[in-house]
């Protein structure tokens, strides 16, 4: 059975923490987890999602990308040695070579 947002009808899979209504991810605050209606945090509810989301885009971005210093340029590696073309074979021991 699909739940729906009490403010706004949308989709929703999560309820309010503090009056329990059903509600959708626009009406819901990240920080406190209270419905539009009963948050009381300083920040409106978008600046919160937006914070949310670019903190969320950086860390995914820092664990692919790793945390390299601010204005360092780090340089590609440098390919090793090219292999002998034409290696020169060993004698094995125990095997004679006939000629």
């Amino acid at each position: 059975m699909p739940f729906l947002c009490s403010i706004c009808g949308e989709a929703s899979e999560r309820i309010c923490a503090r009056c329990t209504k059903d509600v959708c991810g626009n009406h819901l605050c990240e920080k406190c987890l209270r419905c539009s209606d009963c948050c009381e945090c300083e920040l409106a509810l978008s600046e919160t999602q937006q914070d949310a989301s670019l903190t969320s885009a950086r860390d995914a971005l820092r664990a692919v990308v790793g945390n390299p210093e601010p204005g360092s340029n780090p340089e590609p590696p440098e390919p090793g040695p090219e292999p002998d073309p034409f290696p020169v074979e060993e004698p094995v021991p125990g095997h004679e070579v006939e000629s």
